[in-house]
């Protein structure tokens, strides 16, 4: 794990998001799991790899890093909870190509929230790029009001919404390790489905699907995006996380048949035009 360390940041940022694009298929590959079942399985998997991450990075630390991250890491942890529970809602209620879209969005909502929160100045490109990712929104969302799926996509939303929030917190908190966050998040997310799960019984293809979710798909997806940024520029991140955008629709439709309409693919490409636009602002918020 700690060969990892000595990878360039661009292609740990890169297969990050490759890791992050298998959500959707394994999510639809599950056999007779509920939602609130593959969250649950999800983040058990998840937390148990993170741990391990963790041990063998810091070893009998590993639970003072986490202690010390304090209030704003649980509450970072608490919020970007919210994010896992949307995820798997959405993936399970709209499709896959409108998941990854409105996740890639993420970049625009910490210029708003920045604007707002921390009193940063927003420049006309990144108004610009603003102005276009919502508009790609609107695109696919307006047309999913007939199509049955505009609950998934609402529900998508909260995941760009939430990593922005983590972000402010981390900025306010600058001294906030976003593993231990992360951490914290895979604990409430998987209480969540605890709670609202019907049951605890689960084939053995299922836990084999839990455990892909949650270990490759998740754990290693994070754990690459977040040492991978540590040397990679902010407007560089934005683009290396199309991959997720990219390969995301793109398995779901090799395995699954899963061909989303024209409207996504429209919306889609003015939001990564807008990720594109972005890219060439000098005003980046930093996630160091």
């Amino acid at each position: 794990m700690k060969s990892l360390y000595k990878l360039p940041g661009f292609l740990l940022v890169c297969f990050g998001g490759f890791c992050l694009s298998w959500g959707g298929y394994i999510i639809r590959s599950f056999e007779q799991a509920s939602i609130w079942q593959i969250l649950f399985i999800r983040s058990f998997f998840f937390l148990l790899a993170l741990l391990l991450f963790l041990f063998i990075i810091y070893r009998k630390n590993t639970f003072k890093i986490i202690k010390s991250s304090g209030f704003p890491g649980a509450l970072g942890g608490f919020v970007m909870s919210f994010s896992f529970v949307a995820f798997v809602v959405s993936m399970s209620s709209t499709n896959v190509a409108n998941v990854v879209f409105i996740i890639s969005t993420q970049t625009m909502f910490l210029a708003i929230f920045g604007y707002f929160y921390l009193k940063e100045k927003v420049s006309v490109i990144g108004s610009s790029s603003i102005f276009l990712a919502m508009s790609g929104i609107l695109i696919m969302v307006g047309d999913s009001i007939s199509k049955g799926s505009l609950f998934g996509n609402l529900v998508a939303l909260a995941i760009p919404i939430n990593f922005a929030i983590l972000v402010m917190i981390i900025r306010k908190y600058k001294n906030l390790d976003m593993v231990p966050a992360i951490f914290y998040s895979g604990i409430f997310s998987c209480i969540y489905g605890i709670i609202l799960s019907e049951s605890f019984y689960f084939t053995s293809h299922d836990i084999f699907m839990g455990f892909l979710l949650g270990v490759p798909q998740l754990a290693f997806g994070f754990i690459c995006i977040t040492i991978g940024s540590r040397t990679t520029p902010s407007a560089t991140i934005g683009l290396l996380m199309l991959s997720e955008t990219l390969f995301a629709p793109l398995w779901v439709w090799l395995f699954l048949n899963e061909i989303p309409p024209l409207s996504v693919f429209v919306g889609g490409a003015v939001i990564i035009l807008a990720l594109i636009l972005k890219s060439f602002d000098k005003r980046q918020i930093s996630h160091n």
